[in-house]
């Protein structure tokens, strides 16, 4: 089992296969996209893999399939199946921005059942053009119509789906109403997330999760606290906390890493793409996996090196105190 020195156990990894995207999101990448980097400084999904069955040899159980946008790697659907299978792997999931969903779910879909994710989140910050085209930097971005049936596909397999909204001053606080909405009808969860000061989102300004609420309450009424296990399967052990609406099928979550911390109760690592084990979004500490791979340490070796490293996360993240540049795509989000 991974504790760290303050007692909390780990056992939620989150791992970016791609710093890559196919959106230019202004709080995630920079307009230009991120350098291309040669194939053989990312780890390769026999690596990851590797890598995966050690850490939940450690006590790791849930992991999640991150980016930049998981789904413009090939062989993402192969690989994700194939985590699937991996020991003591209780729980995979995806985060995806929902621009190649379909094509991923018709290849993982023939690959047979069991092949999908155990829940997908879909990141998406607007529903009408313009919004959508000035926080994404793309003109062309994909309205919610063609994402919908790819969304009742997932709720048709009882596969808990989350949307997920970064409200941005000046770019999106209109979108909060219309996306709340979403789960008026569908047995989804809406999930609002405070904005963190990395990268390029450094120069812009949060919407607190208190603001988003009373909006939300003011369009829809009273919120009320909905603990435990959600009916969609989703669990609210994690950082978000949800509420229900009246008349709604689906629920409210908030995520406020600003304004209400919830550091002590952190139980995640983050495996970046180019094989760094990250302690904490605003920490530069880094376990260089991919030097321990190919310089040809055994599982025991990165194992102890592990069980290590954690002991040196921190009790709280930085953000309001220092200003962090690598942006989210870089860091696996």
């Amino acid at each position: 089992m991974l504790i760290d020195s303050f007692g909390r156990k780990l056992s939620y990894l989150r791992v970016s296969i791609t710093d890559r995207c196919n959106l230019r999101c202004v709080y995630c990448m920079p307009p230009e996209g991120v350098p291309l980097k040669p194939h053989d400084e990312m780890l390769r999904f026999e690596e990851i893999l590797g890598l995966c069955r050690i850490m939940t040899g450690l006590g790791i159980s849930r992991i999640r399939v991150t980016g930049g946008e998981p789904l413009v790697r090939r062989g993402a659907a192969s690989f994700i199946n194939s985590l699937k299978g991996v020991p003591g792997a209780e729980k995979i999931f995806l985060t995806t921005n929902g621009y190649l969903l379909g094509a991923y779910l018709d290849e993982a879909e023939a690959m047979g059942s069991g092949s999908l994710p155990d829940g997908i989140n879909i990141s998406l910050d607007a529903l009408s053009e313009e919004s959508s085209a000035r926080i994404t930097r793309r003109d062309d971005a994909k309205p919610l119509n063609d994402m919908l049936p790819h969304i009742d596909r997932l709720l048709a397999k009882k596969i808990p789906v989350k949307i997920n909204c970064v409200p941005v001053r000046g770019y999106n606080e209109s979108e909060i109403i219309p996306l709340a909405a979403l789960a008026r009808d569908r047995n989804i969860a809406v999930r609002f997330i405070e904005l963190m000061p990395l990268g390029s989102a450094a120069d812009l300004t949060y919407v607190s999760g208190s603001e988003v609420a009373a909006d939300i309450e003011k369009a829809f009424g009273s919120l009320e606290p909905c603990p435990g296990t959600l009916d969609s399967g989703i669990k609210s052990s994690g950082p978000a906390v949800y509420y229900s609406l009246p008349g709604f099928t689906g629920k409210i979550g908030f995520i406020n890493p600003m304004s209400h911390s919830f550091c002590e109760s952190c139980n995640r690592l983050r495996l970046t793409s180019e094989g760094k084990l990250k302690l904490c979004l605003s920490s530069d500490l880094s376990l260089d996996f991919k030097e321990l791979i190919r310089a040809c340490a055994s599982d025991r070796e990165i194992a102890e090196a592990v069980s290590e490293f954690v002991k040196r996360k921190p009790l709280s993240h930085t953000f309001l105190d220092e200003q962090h540049h690598d942006g989210m795509s870089k860091i696996g989000g």
